[in-house]
């Protein structure tokens, strides 16, 4: 069921007039998608002495209901206006006198009207409102032609159902031609926004002036200080709409990279982590917007370092926390020859005394072999801690003493 529009002015009408209760039924009845094709032909030659007087009333109303538009209609916003409301009656007495015409052309007005809408930097209601006076003055003026020229009520319900289904018609184009425009600038915008990411990851890096006009192209003011952000390409789209205006963003290498301008300043890291809590990411460490390329090389070295467990994959991580970590995890085919050759002592041991006397060996060098402290921090007795030492110096000898074997062991065992 389609409930058609009637604003109080045309009910008032329809109120003092005989002919309403026949009328009124245009509100309940099922709207067919093209309801003037039942209207004889003969009923435009009731409509077109109307359509003079129509249009100036239309156009006067939008002037003084819709503060958007109330200046005078002249230069090509005027034309516009005018060109649209004459269209739409010509049209339409058109359509009731050959409802097979070619109306390509006649559309192709309202999406262009659309689309200068979102130019103008106006959301659509203006012009929507425009619609709907334009079909209150249009109905009430034909609705009184056609019971002056003796029409009866069927023609009447069926031209008020054609008005508003027309209407309808006329808004959807609009709908399109905006969010086509839309559509449009944003995708250009975001371009330029990956083009001018792309510029500030080049190594060597660009030089100021044409880092200046790709920020100028994409409407962006260069920052003091930025820091890259790495996360999954996947989840970038989503990601951009909801951080702070300023951030930009682009597809690298198959991996989402985000510049966040100022990434010290006032709540922008709480922001940003909010963003991105549950989702693997990384941020680099804050450089000049001409070194971006150097955060960006650790951000996505401790997002890889996160993806594949060696890091908290739920959450933002900040590269500069864990510098000592993904040195290990960067060097991680080496540190894993390091680690089969440093731990070979342990090598005939079950798998759980392996796993005990790896702990108690990075505890050990941790805590340069002070008993008290290493049972402090593995939570064991000291007298167990004391017989743990005796056991490693079993085990590993003299290793334990050399500052450069001990070194080896804590780089294997932390690597773990």
């Amino acid at each position: 069921m389609r409930e058609i529009y009637v604003d109080e002015a045309s009910i008032s009408w329809l109120g003092s007039n005989p002919s309403a209760p026949i009328v009124i039924n245009i509100l309940i009845r099922t709207a067919r998608q093209e309801p003037w094709r039942d209207l004889d032909p003969e009923v435009a030659d009731v409509i077109e002495p109307e359509l003079s007087g129509i249009a100036d009333e239309i156009l006067d109303a939008i002037g003084h209901e819709i503060p958007e538009y109330a200046r005078p209609l002249e230069g090509s916003f005027g034309r516009a206006v005018h060109r649209g409301v004459d269209e739409a009656l010509g049209q339409f007495m058109g359509l009731v006198r050959e409802p097979d015409r070619d109306r390509r052309a006649s559309r192709k007005v309202y999406v262009i009207l659309g689309r200068g809408e979102y130019r103008q930097g106006r959301l659509l209601d203006s012009l929507q409102s425009a619609y709907r006076i334009g079909a209150r003055i249009a109905w009430r003026r034909i609705a009184a032609a056609s019971l002056e020229a003796g029409l009866d009520g069927k023609t009447l319900s069926l031209l008020a159902e054609s008005i508003f289904v027309y209407i309808d018609e006329l808004s959807a184009d609009s709908t399109e031609g905006y969010a086509e425009a839309q559509f449009k600038q944003q995708g250009a915008r975001l371009r330029r926004e990956r083009q001018l990411v792309t510029l500030m990851l080049r190594e060597p890096s660009a030089n100021p002036e044409e880092l200046r006009a790709a920020a100028r192209m994409a409407a962006w003011q260069i920052p003091k200080s930025l820091a890259a952000v790495a996360c999954h390409e996947r989840d970038l789209a989503e990601v951009t709409r909801v951080l702070p205006i300023g951030v930009i963003s682009a597809t690298v290498d198959g991996y989402g990279c985000l510049a966040i301008p100022d990434p010290g300043g006032p709540g922008r890291h709480q922001q940003v982590s909010t963003t991105l809590a549950g989702r693997a990411s990384a941020m680099g460490p804050t450089v000049a917007p001409g070194r971006l390329s150097e955060s960006w090389q650790l951000a996505r070295v401790a997002f890889d370092a996160a993806t594949s467990g060696a890091l908290p994959a739920d959450r933002l991580i900040r590269a500069e926390d864990h510098l000592v970590d993904l040195a290990l995890y960067r060097s991680r085919d080496l540190i894993a020859r390091l680690r089969e050759q440093t731990m070979a002592p342990v090598g005939d041991l079950t798998p759980k005394a392996q796993a005990r006397m790896a702990e108690t060996a990075l505890a050990y060098v941790e805590n340069s072999g002070n008993a008290a402290e290493m049972a402090r921090s593995l939570n064991i007795h000291p007298q167990t801690a004391r017989y743990r030492i005796a056991r490693l110096r079993e085990l590993f000898g003299d290793d334990l003493d050399r500052p450069d074997r001990r070194l080896a062991l804590e780089l294997s065992l932390r690597s773990r």
